[in-house]
């Protein structure tokens, strides 16, 4: 919370509470004999301003004092450090002293002053004590403001470092191995050799310039995965290495960026037997409420397999998962048996 809005806020309590103060005083004027204008009731009424000087002060410096002296120590000294018994201990001596020294204060500038002290004292303490408590509150309800402020602003920092390392991560080992593979092809299928060259540079495309920004249509994603997993059959001669499909309709479907990726390239990292039939399978199943995404791959039952998507671990994603979507997803692994499967349910509901 900005300063200049803290400002206006103890302006505008204090202009309330003076308004309520000068009603009050208002309020128990005689207002059934009006004041004829003659020099007695101009000396009235020049007692009366100096009544109300006097008034206003025992009313509104005990506010003050109280308020502030709770707003700016107790809060900070005592109850942020939960000391409770210091806190209680403090504010019942400022609330008995205040009264006090105010009308020790009345009664050295005005020694002839015979009025009564007891009521004025404890009306004062009741004052200090209201508005230190008043104090507290708008203190405590700064203070939660600005700190929820600031998560909010560090895990929205923390999530968008967290989505550039997995862009980081991806790009370079996935191109690498592309030109590498399109490289050796252009020796055997030319022809071919452009149509994955075209493929390479849409995945490119895509990767620096949609994946920028907050939400992307769900279509240009599966088009992305559709490039990606034609692009790794390169390696292998073998045409059903790879089972994919996709069910439903993702038209007017808005999701993040590479929300599936990681699952997919961590799926071809670790299936290395590409002679199998279906080592891979990835299975989009889209409704208009929820997608369901289930992403499996075969490794050597020797190979003790932690995944790592995108080289950043599955904690990272299951984070990201969080953040993303609080609350409207499952996410489940299972390892088992040298079958390496994930199953990710996302809800749409209210997201698009």
């Amino acid at each position: 919370m900005k300063k200049s809005v803290i400002v206006l806020w103890h302006i505008a309590y204090w202009f309330m509470y003076s308004l309520i103060v000068l009603l009050v005083w208002a309020g128990g004027q005689d207002h059934n004999n009006p004041p004829h204008y003659d020099g007695v009731v101009m000396l009235k009424v020049s007692f009366r301003i100096v009544f109300f000087s006097l008034y206003s002060l025992l009313a509104t410096w005990p506010g003050i004092i109280g308020f502030y002296l709770f707003y700016f120590i107790l809060f900070d000294k005592f109850l942020t450090k939960k000391k409770i018994l210091k806190l209680v201990l403090t504010a019942l001596v400022i609330i008995v002293l205040t009264p006090l020294l105010l009308e020790g204060i009345v009664l050295i500038t005005n020694p002839n002053f015979n009025g009564e002290l007891i009521g004025p004292a404890i009306a004062m303490s009741v004052i200090t004590c209201v508005h230190g408590i008043l104090g507290l509150v708008l203190k405590g309800f700064i203070t939660w403001y600005q700190e929820i402020k600031v998560k909010v602003a560090l895990t929205k920092k923390n999530y968008e470092t967290e989505i550039a390392l997995i862009k980081a991560q991806i790009n370079p080992h996935f191109l690498f191995n592309t030109i590498n593979n399109i490289d050796i092809l252009i020796q055997k299928d030319p022809v071919k050799a452009s149509e994955y060259l075209n493929k390479l540079s849409d995945i490119m495309r895509f990767m620096l310039y949609e994946t920028k920004t907050d939400r992307i249509s769900l279509t240009k994603e599966l088009s992305y995965i559709e490039k990606y997993v034609e692009l790794q059959k390169i390696r292998t001669t073998n045409s059903n290495y790879v089972k994919y499909d996709v069910i439903g309709e993702a038209a007017n479907i808005l999701i993040e960026p590479m929300l599936f990726i990681p699952f997919i390239e961590n799926a071809f990292k670790h299936s290395e037997n590409k002679k199998l039939k279906d080592a891979i399978k990835i299975n989009f199943t889209i409704e208009k409420d929820k997608i369901k995404f289930e992403c499996e791959n075969v490794y050597p039952n020797e190979m003790n397999l932690k995944p790592e998507y995108g080289g950043l671990g599955n904690d990272l994603i299951q984070r990201r998962l969080e953040l993303l979507y609080p609350n409207k997803h499952t996410f489940e692994i299972i390892n088992k048996n040298g079958i390496y499967k994930v199953h990710l349910l996302i809800s749409l509901k209210n997201e698009n």
